[in-house]
């Protein structure tokens, strides 16, 4: 029988301690020609701090500008480096304490959800590691087996995560008031607070904050 309820987590910075840069600068330095690596590795080092001051600033502007340098690729390759990448990015960048946060979840009779601003085809691996039921990302669109640089509308990120996992328990029959949720982002707050069993985890100073408002339970993993 399906489980009633379920427990959403963000991916980056709460389950992991990496990013989408990280992930596409694995990207750049694992497709084409060795001059066209060398060519894509500089070009991302050089963008990391307009990534990091977008980001900051915009989560949306963010995803849509980033997204853009995946344009070219194809689907078939992007899926094979995500298992790559997987094993040398994401795997060792998992917290000790993540299976444990999951397993508790599990052990209540949660479903386990993935909620992330990543593109799906490279949280996969994650996800299957990690046991998760299924996951909420977004995904790239793709013309004659290419990426265009856009990701299928809305974006993942902010509002339209809450909105999100309100439609996903909706369309699954879960009781929103009894699911958990998981973040370290104060930009996750919407997230947060449509669950009735919200978490902090390794929360920024503006998301600390407002958990110790609103009483909200505070993890910090290692």
């Amino acid at each position: 029988m399906p489980a009633a309820k379920a427990a959403f987590y963000d991916v980056d910075g709460t389950l992991v301690k990496t990013n989408v840069v990280h992930v596409y600068a694995y990207y750049a330095m694992n497709r084409g020609s060795i001059l066209g690596i060398a060519g894509r590795t500089l070009a991302t080092a050089a963008s990391v701090p307009l990534f990091a001051a977008m980001d900051a600033l915009d989560r949306k502007t963010f995803n849509e500008f980033f997204y853009r340098y995946y344009a070219g690729l194809s689907e078939d390759r992007l899926v094979a480096i995500a298992e790559d990448m997987f094993e040398d990015v994401l795997k060792p960048a998992l917290y000790e304490q993540t299976r444990d946060l999951i397993d508790q979840a599990r052990r209540a009779g949660c479903r386990i959800v993935l909620v992330t601003g990543a593109l799906d085809f490279s949280m996969r691996p994650l996800a299957r590691y990690l046991g998760a039921d299924d996951m909420i990302a977004n995904k790239m669109q793709f013309v004659g087996g290419k990426a265009n640089g856009k990701v299928i509308p809305p974006i993942i990120e902010g509002a339209n995560k809450a909105n999100a996992i309100r439609s996903y328990c909706v369309r699954e029959g879960l009781a929103l008031e009894q699911c958990h949720g998981y973040s370290d982002s104060a930009s996750d707050y919407a997230m947060l607070s449509v669950v009735g069993r919200p978490t902090a985890v390794n929360p920024d100073m503006r998301l600390r904050s407002i958990a110790r408002a609103y009483n909200w339970p505070i993890l910090d993993l290692k």
